[in-house]
């Protein structure tokens, strides 16, 4: 239980984040960027579409659908293994994605995002947990 509701904070964190980038990219605004100053570079990059859809949109649906699957899982409605077995593929696919980018920011871009790195870590402890909980 503690593990599904620590899911759902780091997913709550993960919509905040994501909002946060999708309200600035929509009002053509520069998010604050805290290290350095190379969020722009980033968020405007050709790598920040996949299929023509924003990055932030695909990044808040995760965290979306993570949320309601680990909201479920805590009240028990459902198909418990199918659920379980859903979280764990989604944030295992989220993990690889962060890794993805990550590494596109370092070797192709050479510029940080600060909130890039923010979601991927959100991710990368949502993944941390899985492994150590009994979840998985």
């Amino acid at each position: 239980m503690t593990a599904l509701a620590l899911l759902f904070t780091l997913a709550a964190i993960g919509i905040s984040e994501t909002m946060y980038l999708i309200r600035k990219r929509t009002a053509a605004e520069e998010p604050l960027c805290f290290i350095g100053e190379d969020c722009t570079v980033v968020l405007s990059s050709k790598y920040r579409k996949i299929f023509l859809v924003p990055n932030d949109v695909l990044g808040l649906l995760a965290y979306v659908v993570i949320a309601i699957l680990a909201a479920l899982l805590v009240i028990g409605v459902g198909p418990l293994n199918f659920l379980k077995n859903a979280l764990t593929i989604m944030i295992t696919v989220a993990s690889v994605v962060s890794l993805f980018f990550t590494y596109l920011q370092w070797r192709v871009l050479r510029a940080w995002c600060f909130w890039c790195l923010m979601s991927a870590s959100t991710i990368w402890f949502m993944a941390l947990i899985l492994l150590l909980s009994k979840l998985v």
